[in-house]
């Protein structure tokens, strides 16, 4: 199979059912920053030891980069087709569940923190701002077609799912996070 097809050389792309739409939609900005989210949490787990104690690291994140796959998987399926992979409140559950476990071992926040520390914990901050743009090109989607609801709620639960962690693996790798200078 050819990685390439020239089917999309004049700017348009099939969504899921072979719907030809422009590549500038607010559906294909939507999944396509998805996609961008998922390579970033990549990278930032590139950056993260393959030992031992990084095994349930890596587990939960095996688990939230298929999710997010999912979740472009729906925004790339046509109003009133069937989807694929559904996005469930026990999605945002798992999420949930993951940021109490990791905000249990953190030093509480006394102050507005800047992005950075450990690569793993950098990259991820920037992997929070991408999912929190995806989220906003949902929102855009949602204003004049129906898309699962949920999937808005988990693109903003993982933004902060994604602050708890990065925040949690700048600790244990031992990077003092900058806080904002209050003048």
């Amino acid at each position: 199979m050819k990685i390439y097809t020239k089917t999309g050389d004049k700017g348009e792309t099939s969504l899921v059912y072979g719907q030809r739409i422009s590549k500038y939609s607010p559906r294909v900005n939507a999944y396509g920053t998805c996609d961008e989210a998922n390579s970033m949490i990549g990278l930032a787990l590139s950056s993260i030891p393959r030992e031992e104690r990084w095994t349930e690291i890596h587990c939960i994140f095996h688990v939230i980069q298929t999710k997010l796959f999912h979740v472009g998987a729906e925004l790339a399926t046509p109003q009133g087709k069937k989807v694929g992979w559904i996005i469930v409140d026990e999605d945002i559950s798992f999420l949930e569940e993951q940021i109490d476990h990791l905000e249990h071992e953190l030093p509480p926040l006394t102050n507005f923190i800047l992005p950075g520390g450990h690569p793993a914990g950098a990259a991820l901050h920037v992997a929070r701002a991408i999912v929190r743009r995806a989220e906003r090109s949902a929102v855009e989607i949602q204003k004049t077609e129906s898309i699962n609801l949920v999937v808005i709620q988990y693109l903003n639960r993982l933004s902060d799912f994604l602050f708890v962690v990065a925040r949690y693996i700048n600790h244990l790798m031992g990077s003092r996070e900058a806080t904002l200078h209050q003048e």
